[in-house]
């Protein structure tokens, strides 16, 4: 629990909208919910500013569920990535209020409708189309961790003219994060172009020798320009939650006190 939710809970119990009892059992909740098939961190969100992550890869459609249902059960936000067309399915049944994004293969259940205004701007470019499912994977986790977000689809090196195009948009992001596959090298052009931290995320796209995005990976970790950092290939999620824990920092850094 929260500084903050620790002080709405007393101010509850003070107006008796809570009841002493209710409240003590909030505040004697476990660290962890131990499931069958699962130990869930309920202390993530205090340390780190965002509750756990379920990766639904490999896991059963009523596994996802059970999670769900005890991180919400916990009053927290739950978001899952790489959810299958099954999974899916099954989870709009389980929980029909909640957002999925089949692009992004995500999955997000908000414990509340008031959303805070977006925290600075993360702007997510695309070297091609078919970088498209990291990208927005990228997209959908820095908005739903509370981030402003933009997209720029298709400016890949073959056509240099066309992200030159954007530099405006570019120049106004607090963090960019480049998704590319097949040669990897649009990140290096970008952060030649811009003052903030430039996310590369490499992708599995590309023919035979790119080595599912092995070849960009490399590129991307020898960029010349200065300001470009990696995350592993097809690792949407890793960049969109980098980005927004940058922006929210910052946005807190730049608040009067």
């Amino acid at each position: 629990m929260t500084a903050d939710e620790l002080r709405v809970l007393l101010e509850s119990v003070r107006s008796g909208a809570v009841g002493v009892s209710a409240a003590a059992a909030r505040l004697s909740q476990a660290s962890v919910a131990e499931l069958s098939f699962a130990t869930l961190d309920l202390d993530r969100r205090q340390r780190c500013g965002f509750p756990e992550v379920v990766y639904a890869e490999g896991k059963t459609a009523e596994w996802v569920e059970g999670a769900v249902r005890r991180l919400s059960d916990a009053v927290q936000d739950c978001f899952v990535t790489r959810v299958s067309a099954d999974q899916a399915a099954h989870l709009a049944t389980a929980f029909p209020l909640a957002e999925q994004d089949r692009l992004a293969r995500t999955f997000w259940l908000p414990t509340t409708d008031e959303r805070p205004a977006p925290a600075g701007k993360v702007v997510v470019v695309t070297a091609g189309t078919s970088d498209l499912p990291v990208a927005q994977e990228a997209l959908v986790t820095a908005r739903v961790m509370g981030a402003g977000v933009e997209l720029i689809v298709d400016v890949g090196v073959a056509g240099v003219h066309r992200i030159l195009r954007q530099r405006d948009r570019l120049a106004s992001a607090d963090v960019v994060i480049v998704v590319a596959g097949m040669d990897g090298a649009l990140p290096s052009v970008v952060g030649g172009l811009v003052d903030c931290p430039v996310i590369a995320c490499p992708t599995s796209i590309g023919y035979g020798a790119a080595f599912g995005g092995l070849a960009a990976l490399l590129t991307m970790l020898n960029s010349c320009s200065a300001g470009v950092c990696v995350v592993n290939i097809d690792a949407g999620f890793k960049a969109g939650y980098v980005a927004a824990r940058f922006v929210k920092r910052l946005s807190k850094t730049n608040t009067p006190a």
